[in-house]
């Protein structure tokens, strides 16, 4: 299942819409357009097992690339669009992409990449020739639009990180089959009910791993995907009713913004289309999500999983209520909670996650075989865990508790505190730095930086504003912290490790958080 074969049963059914502008681009375009851009790469050389990455906004021209690849045996990744030149760079690299596909919406980024160094051959820019950059139609100009001889299917190649702070690709194998075989997440969506009907609303960053496979899942399947540019509450409300979505997926921080719309808007669009509502990328306050099916119906499904792909649990509306606070019961591979040596825990005790691969070979981390190596149960090397906390109840619901890593999570976005620590650090008025997630009624967590000034008698107020501005300048936006406290001294160890339980706990005292 892939968009060639829709391409010759319904030629002229919808594929993509974007949802402000309500262009089309039909399943036979879509194959057409995907053909020629792999077409475009192995004439340039690129072949099974070679790798290209997408740093675009919400573009419909973000599946053209991803199934150019999909059809070729390459490798994608999909890039932040938010990332400065230099993270960019640093990705391009640690995956060796052969080519870069963007647009002229980040013209500003494409230009700095000249600035820094990295390998990457090719960078094509939907709408360069405007802007004086490669330009993606120009180069595609004269390639044919049939599909090659020979289409083994692709693979993701993600970005996560850990404790790092510098992102990690997530590496799982190519299967050895052909693209018309099926795809991996074409499959998965269908357990939530996913065919050719399915009229799909996507209202996150398609960079994000959810939204980039679940999206290229609908289409393996013949449905319609409608992207927003950006999401708003009631925009998002009001495309439900204008497209007739059957099916969507959310984070928490999506939920919270549309429940505090006011009443006479949230009751004036028609949102009986909708069938299923999918939620994950973070827990969801009980309280939210009760409002949640209150409000849209028992619709909503919730799964937990990790862009490693290692496993995942689901829950349905109806398990939730007799279960609230659950994430659900594994539905691919098994479950298993350990304390730190490894020893099997009884349900109702917390210990570390682990899901056990029941076929394939597992992920690893791209040339990092320590954290490849870390993320393994000590005895059954086919265990892997996320660094998540928690347990099972009797009937093996499992149930989020904390999460082992210092990574913050705010609004479904994972953010790594090293890379704000390493970019404020080097300001000249700064000696020390440790950033932390501290509780937001919105978003679960903000970004906090605690400074130990070069100066103690320096005005704080002022430098406060002066480091703003710096992170700003030097850091994507969702990594510039909310806020800056001030300390004479952070609490570190004699080995040099910061202590971060301890400069956490003042914020999350009487909450239950992450300490």
């Amino acid at each position: 299942m892939y968009p060639g074969l829709y391409a010759e049963t319904r030629p002229d059914h919808p594929a993509i819409i974007d949802a402000r502008s309500g262009a089309a681009i039909t399943y036979a375009e879509l194959n057409r357009r995907s053909n020629r851009t792999a077409q475009y790469l192995h004439a340039q050389g690129l072949r099974r097992g070679d790798h290209i990455a997408i740093l675009m906004e919400n573009n419909p021209r973000y599946f053209e690339a991803g199934w150019a690849a999909l059809r070729s045996g390459l490798f994608v990744t999909p890039i932040s669009r938010y990332l400065p030149p230099k993270d960019v760079a640093y990705i391009l690299d640690d995956c060796g992409a052969r080519a870069l596909f963007t647009s002229a919406a980040l013209a500003e980024t494409v230009r700095g990449l000249d600035s820094v160094e990295h390998g990457c051959g090719m960078i094509l820019v939907d709408g360069g020739t405007e802007e004086g950059l490669p330009d993606w139609d120009a180069a595609m100009a004269g390639c044919p639009d049939m599909p090659l001889a020979d289409e083994p299917l692709g693979q993701m190649m993600l970005y996560s990180s850990g404790t790092t702070g510098r992102p990690k690709g997530i590496v799982r194998p190519l299967e050895d089959k052909q693209v018309s075989e099926g795809f991996r997440h074409g499959y998965s969506v269908q357990d939530f009910g996913f065919d050719q009907d399915t009229v799909y609303l996507s209202p996150a960053p398609l960079y994000h791993s959810a939204p980039f496979a679940w999206t290229h899942g609908v289409l393996c399947n013949g449905g319609t995907v409608v992207v927003m540019d950006r999401f708003d509450a009631e925009e998002a409300l009001a495309y439900v009713e204008r497209y007739r979505i059957n099916a969507s997926q959310w984070v928490p921080t999506m939920f919270v913004r549309m429940l505090k719309l006011p009443e006479e808007v949230r009751n004036r669009y028609d949102l009986s289309s909708h069938r299923v509502a999918v939620h994950a990328a973070a827990p969801v306050p009980v309280e939210v999500k009760q409002q949640m099916i209150d409000w849209w119906g028992p619709i909503l499904v919730e799964y937990y999983a990790g862009s490693e792909g290692n496993g995942r649990t689901v829950i349905w509306s109806d398990e939730w209520l007799r279960k609230p606070g659950s994430v659900g019961r594994a539905n691919i591979n098994r479950l298993h909670i350990c304390d730190d040596d490894g020893r099997e825990l009884p349900p109702g005790e917390s210990g570390l996650i682990y899901f056990e691969q029941v076929e394939g070979e597992p992920f690893s981390y791209h040339n990092d075989p320590e954290k490849t190596a870390a993320s393994r149960h000590p005895q059954h090397r086919t265990w892997s865990a996320l660094g998540d906390v928690g347990y099972l109840d009797e009937e093996g619901f499992l149930f989020l508790t904390d999460r082992k890593s210092f990574m913050i999570i705010s609004g479904g976005v994972n953010i790594y505190p090293r890379m704000i620590e390493d970019a404020l650090v080097v300001h000249p008025k700064v000696t020390d730095v440790g950033v932390i997630g501290v509780p937001n009624d919105e978003f679960g967590e903000e970004v906090k930086a605690i400074v130990q000034p070069a100066d103690p008698a320096e005005d704080r107020s002022a430098l406060a504003e002066e480091l703003m501005a710096f992170a700003k300048a030097n850091l994507a936006g969702y990594m510039v912290p909310r806020s800056i406290d001030f300390t004479d001294d952070l609490p570190r160890l004699p080995t040099g490790k910061l202590n971060k339980n301890e400069l956490k706990a003042p914020y999350w005292e009487g909450r239950k958080g992450k300490i």
